[in-house]
């Protein structure tokens, strides 16, 4: 059975992984073919374990160098994806890397990647880890997001009533793109929420606002410092926005360590993103979903309207499997993601 197992991986991600790893790949399927069948129960067991656990540790780097499944969590970017879309992710083009997560458990591990093959532009859907929300350092949970990148290292971006400008040029919206309506605060409100601190900004009135890019100097002052404490804080320094102390240094600039970009969701209205919680490093970026293999409701919208015409919040309600099984979205399969 081993054997097998090696010569069916061998020939899926052969084109796609490296040629060391498909000498590797070969040669374990060489010694699998030659090895002595097992004979007692107990060696049945063991070849079982070895059998599994090498399927868990190709399954793992085949996740971080080329491909990923990623499930759509929140109707941030319908109709683009829906939440319950399941869609595989090329993780190639962006940078392979080391895994970045333990499977089945979510546990987050130290990675590294690759330089990429392209990076992303404006209009690439992309998916990232997040880096958290606007006021944190670090996340409280390993997440990946997936959201539309509308600006790139160096880029101004600006949302004018609603309407998304890259470098003083205007970006449609996407095709499926919507504004869905929905519950909002008044202005005032927003200001209080939106990524920097003490801009003024609002989601449909947004920037101009300057991408980080990798050698930029942010000017720093006491009516600013505030706005881009957790930003200096996440590329690894302390810094006191009363004082302007980097670092345990007075400072009047910072200068950037790493290219970011900037995500929106397509449903603009019902999108936490870069207007909400920063920018996204660069190197945060896994890769770009390909199409829909899967797609059910898995969500209960229902329940969750009317628990809040009760006046309960909390998190959202999933549906029941057979409840799922009776909601595929047959029509979404094999969609491709653009």
């Amino acid at each position: 059975m081993t054997s097998h197992l090696h010569m069916a991986i061998s020939k899926l991600f052969a084109p796609i992984l490296p040629s060391a790893v498909n000498a590797w790949l070969e040669r374990r399927r060489i010694a699998a073919a030659n090895r002595k069948p097992p004979q007692t129960f107990t060696e049945h067991v063991v070849s079982w374990i070895k059998t599994i656990v090498w399927a868990l540790t190709m399954v793992t780097i085949i996740n971080g160098l080329a491909i990923a499944s990623f499930v759509v969590p929140t109707p941030s970017m319908e109709d683009t994806v829906m939440p319950g879309d399941f869609v595989f992710v090329n993780k190639f083009i962006y940078g392979p890397s080391t895994p970045q997560v333990i499977p089945f458990l979510n546990q987050p591990l130290p990675y590294w990647k690759t330089p990429p093959v392209i990076d992303p532009k404006i209009g690439d859907v992309i998916v990232f880890v997040f880096p958290g929300n606007r006021d944190e350092v670090k996340p409280r949970n390993f997440e990946y997001y997936l959201k539309r990148c509308m600006g790139t290292p160096g880029d101004v971006v600006e949302v004018r009533n609603r309407k998304v400008f890259v470098n003083n040029s205007e970006v449609p919206l996407p095709p499926l793109g919507k504004f869905e309506n929905v519950p909002r605060m008044s202005p005032e409100e927003e200001m209080f929420i939106t990524f920097p601190i003490g801009a003024g900004f609002t989601p449909d009135n947004f920037g101009p606002i300057r991408v980080p890019k990798k050698g930029d100097i942010i000017a720093l002052t006491p009516e600013n410092a505030l706005g881009w404490k957790v930003f200096i804080q996440r590329e690894g320094h302390s810094f006191d926005p009363n004082s302007l102390r980097l670092d345990g240094e007075p400072v009047t600039q910072y200068v950037v360590e790493r290219d970011y970009v900037f995500g929106m969701g397509d449903n603009r209205n019902k999108s936490l993103d870069s207007r909400f919680f920063g920018f996204i490093p660069l190197n945060n970026v896994v890769g770009t979903p390909m199409f829909v293999y899967w797609s059910w409701e898995n969500i209960d919208y229902e329940a969750m309207a009317r628990r809040e015409r009760a006046g309960y919040g909390g998190p959202q309600i999933e549906r029941s499997l057979w409840e799922k099984i009776k909601r595929i979205r047959w029509s979404r399969l094999f969609t491709i993601i653009r």
